[in-house]
C-alpha cells in the first residue's frame, strides 16, 4: 500500500509544534531522555521543519582569507534542536528527523541521512525561526537521525534500516490522534509491537 501524501504533510506538520515533537521523542526513549527539561518541553525543543544551514567552506587560498558561507537546504524533513530552557542555550545534540515520502524508496531515504552528514561535517549555523533568533545556533558534535515510518511503509526499508542499526518508529498517532495504542518502534534488533 502507497503513503498518501497527505500522512507525510500531516506528520510534518504535527510534530513541527514543540509538543507533539515531545509526543514523538516518546515514541523512541533515548532520544527523549536527552530533552533538557519534560517540565518545560516548549522551550526545551525547538523544531526546524526543512531547516536551511548556513555552511562555511573553506577558502581555496589559506592566505587570510575568510571562508565562504552558503546557505543549503538539509534534506531531513525536520531538525529538532534541545535548548536549556533555563539559560536559552542550546545543546551539542541535534537530532534529525526523516518522515518516510510517498515514493521513496530505501535508498533514497538512507541517501537523506547521508547527504545531511557530509552537509553537517562543516561548521555552520541553523537559519532559526524568528522566535528563535536570539539563541545562538552554532552546528552540534552530534548528530542523531530518527526515522518516521508508516504501517504502508514496505518491510523490506524497515529491514534496512534495522540493519543499518538506524534508530526508527513505526508512527500511527498522527491521522489517529484519538488512539491510545502507541506506536510500533523498531531499533537495533528487537521490535515491539502495537
Amino acid at each position: 500500500m502507497a503513503i498518501a501524501p497527505n500522512l507525510y504533510e500531516h506528520t510534518l506538520v504535527h510534530y513541527t509544534d514543540p509538543l507533539h515533537a515531545t509526543e514523538l521523542l516518546r515514541q523512541y526513549r533515548p532520544y527523549l531522555e536527552m530533552i533538557p527539561s519534560m517540565r518545560r518541553p516548549q522551550e526545551s525543543l525547538i523544531p526546524i521543519p526543512l531547516p536551511i544551514a548556513a555552511i562555511q567552506i573553506p577558502a581555496a587560498n589559506t592566505t587570510n582569507q575568510r571562508p565562504q558561507v552558503k546557505s543549503a537546504l538539509v534534506p531531513c524533513d525536520l531538525v529538532l534542536l534541545m535548548c536549556d530552557p533555563e539559560w536559552k542555550v542550546k545543546t551539542d545534540v541535534e537530532l534529525l528527523v526523516f518522515i518516510h515520502r510517498p515514493g521513496e524508496n530505501f535508498t533514497e531515504l538512507l541517501t537523506r541521512w547521508r547527504q545531511s552528514q557530509l552537509l553537517l561535517s562543516r561548521s555552520y549555523s541553523w537559519d532559526m525561526p524568528l522566535q528563535y533568533r536570539d539563541i545562538f545556533s552554532e552546528g552540534a558534535n552530534r548528530h542523531l537521525p530518527l526515522f518516521v515510518l508508516f504501517k504502508e511503509t514496505l518491510a523490506m526499508i524497515k529491514r534496512g534500516l534495522k540493519a543499518a542499526g538506524l534508530p526508527c518508529i513505526v508512527d500511527t498517532t498522527v491521522l489517529n490522534t484519538d488512539s491510545t495504542t502507541p506506536p510500533k518502534l523498531i531499533t537495533g534488533s528487537t521490535e515491539t509491537s502495537d
